[in-house]
């Protein structure tokens, strides 16, 4: 700025400046009132103005406001689109868990959209991340409840939402959370592939449509849950993190461009369960669901058939991994040392890989890990489908009959003790 203004004329350069400081001004973070809820409690903001004619309101995940969060509402600004940040969790003094989001009260989401259609004539939206999924469409059904006119509604973007109760033990169903099903909103979401979650869109986007809901589903390759704001984000995380801006400006086109409608709210009454959060230890549980394992025939990275029936006599490890889990990258030299060590007793590991190409698989084998156990390719999650996976890494062992008998989600030393004891009792039977 000091070499332009050594060859500008300082009337011009002045007037440059303050054009920029106006232009500035036009998007800069602004705090404001709070709203006062009718027990006294206060939701503050951050508005980041803009000139449009759409407000988004922000919630945070389960993880918090992000650094991050005040960059995005700025590029957004700049696409036309004002952004409301707030922190319900906040407000309510609870503590930044999973669990505090199932304990914000409906009605202070409500109260939040009533309060921006009352301050403002533009076109309202509401987005979150993660679990924060639940409080908004729990607090939008509440406000359908009390507004006949919901002309002003634009719709929900939720990114990476979390719609089950908890992540089951291996083998059971998971259970969606009931206002899931109990949701008449057009949605737009935003889910990444390298996610467990990816693999039940289907099942969500089916319960979200049966009670009334119109669903937009943007789906984003070679990038994980949170990728916007992971502490080891890869570099392509970053790189796609940047279009973030974008991709919610236009899904708020698209939604807007939905058919007007006054929506009803889907009754509920099914009890409301509570999010589970406490953390499961990470050892092989005895497997209570049907022993019989679904099937299992897939082709290895050398394109050899491998099924399953085939092993019968063996005590076999199947463990369902991703090149982009963090923790599957911790246990497979574990796995490889079990297996070094029991192999001639007739123990046998299958590790069945959630739809990365060859290439990807080779490179991790090859700069990662060196595992010499069969890699199975399941490129379409139909052997995730079936065996009810519902995180990475879940593990699976077989004994010599072909009945599954312990099971774990999460990562493991597989060569600790205690995993040993089980893996020889059943070599020994």
């Amino acid at each position: 700025m000091i070499n332009m203004q050594k060859h500008m004329n300082p009337k011009l350069f002045i007037q440059l400046v303050i054009m920029n400081l106006l232009m500035i001004g036009a998007t800069t973070a602004q705090a404001v009132a709070p709203l006062t809820l009718t027990d006294g409690t206060e939701i503050s903001f951050d508005i980041q103005v803009a000139s449009g004619n759409k407000l988004l309101l922000w919630i945070p995940s389960e993880a918090g406001p992000q650094p991050g969060d005040a960059t995005l509402a700025a590029r957004l600004a700049k696409k036309g689109i004002e952004v409301w940040r707030l922190d319900p969790v906040e407000a309510r003094f609870l503590p930044v868990t999973q669990s505090s989001m199932d304990r914000i009260p409906a009605g202070d989401v409500a109260a939040v959209v009533e309060y921006a259609i009352t301050k403002t004539q533009k076109q309202i939206f509401i987005a979150g991340t993660g679990r924060a999924a639940i409080p908004i469409l729990r607090g939008l059904q509440l406000w359908q409840y009390q507004h006949a006119d919901q002309s002003r509604l634009g719709g929900v973007l939720l990114l990476s939402p979390k719609f089950f109760v908890e992540t089951p033990d291996p083998g059971k169903a998971g259970r969606l959370m009931p206002i899931v099903e109990h949701t008449n909103l057009p949605l737009y979401i935003l889910q990444p592939k390298h996610s467990p979650w990816y693999w039940k869109l289907s099942t969500t986007k089916q319960a979200l449509e049966r009670s009334g809901s119109s669903v937009i589903l943007q789906t984003v390759d070679k990038v994980r849950d949170r990728f916007d704001f992971r502490a080891d984000a890869t570099k392509y995380e970053k790189q796609q993190s940047k279009k973030l801006a974008t991709w919610l400006a236009n899904a708020c086109r698209m939604l807007a461009a939905e058919p007007k409608q006054n929506r009803q709210a889907v009754v509920q009454t099914a009890t409301r369960p509570e999010v589970v959060t406490s953390k499961k230890d990470h050892v092989l549980q005895a497997y209570e669901g049907n022993p019989l394992p679904p099937s299992l025939r897939l082709r290895d990275m050398q394109g050899k058939l491998i099924d399953l029936r085939h092993y019968r006599g063996k005590v076999v490890l199947v463990n369902f991994w991703a090149s982009w889990c963090p923790p599957c990258v911790h246990e497979m030299p574990s796995m490889q040392r079990l297996q070094d060590k029991y192999h001639k007793k007739g123990f046998v590991i299958l590790g069945v890989n959630m739809a990365d190409d060859k290439p990807t698989i080779a490179h991790f084998l090859k700069t990662k890990v060196n595992v010499r156990f069969p890699i199975l390719l399941d490129s379409d999650g139909a052997a995730l489908k079936r065996w009810q996976v519902f995180a990475f890494p879940t593990s699976y062992v077989i004994d010599r009959k072909g009945l599954i008998r312990y099971a774990l989600f999460g990562s493991l030393e597989w060569d600790s003790a205690e995993a040993m004891t089980k893996i020889n009792g059943l070599l020994q039977e």
